[in-house]
Parts: structure tokens; sequence; C-alpha cells
């Protein structure tokens, strides 16, 4: 099961000493931060965690899988998710040693 928006509210106020309303402000306006920096095209580092990086897709023919017509797929901005390599080793279960720079 996904983990979703109020579950990390939730998180955040158990973990912190904010208020419920507190810690919904908080992850509100992060995300609002990250979507307006991705809408601008900028990447996200989160050190420790991974990189939102924006790309450019050029349009292109594509075809439907049910009725095999041939159509044009718009060019397109679309967001890539690079785990950082503490992430992956956190992921993969293997020991991670979090003060050492993994290039994120």
């Amino acid at each position: 099961m996904a983990v979703t928006k109020e579950k990390i509210i939730t998180e955040v106020f158990e973990k912190t000493e904010l208020s419920r309303k507190d810690s919904r402000v908080a992850v509100e306006k992060m995300m609002e931060i990250l979507k307006k920096t991705l809408a601008d095209e900028k990447d996200v580092l989160i050190s420790g965690f991974g990189k939102f990086v924006v790309k450019r897709k050029k349009a292109r023919r594509g075809r439907n899988p049910q009725t095999k017509e041939s159509l044009e797929l718009r060019a397109r901005r679309v967001v890539v998710f690079k785990n950082s390599g503490i992430l992956r080793k956190k992921i993969n279960g293997e020991a991670v040693d979090e003060n050492t720079s993994d290039g994120f």
C-alpha cells in the first residue's frame, strides 16, 4: 500500500513537536515548493534520498495497443527520479554509512 500525504503528515506530527495543523502546513508547503521548482524545469536534489529531474520528450509516433491504430504522441515534459546510493542500499538491505557522499 502506498504512503499517502495524510500518512506523511501524521508521521511528521508524531515524530516532531509540531502540532497536527503545523505538520500539515509544513508538508503542504514542501509539496508546493517541489511542484513549483519542477514546473520551472529545475531539478530537486534531496541528499541521501535522490534527485527529481525534469526531462523533455520529443513528439513521436505511437500505437494504440488495443486498436493497433497509429497516432502522434505530443512533445512533453516528464519527471524522472534518480535514487541516491544511500537509498538504493537501504532498499536492498545493504549496510549504509550515511556520512559518506554518493554523488547526490
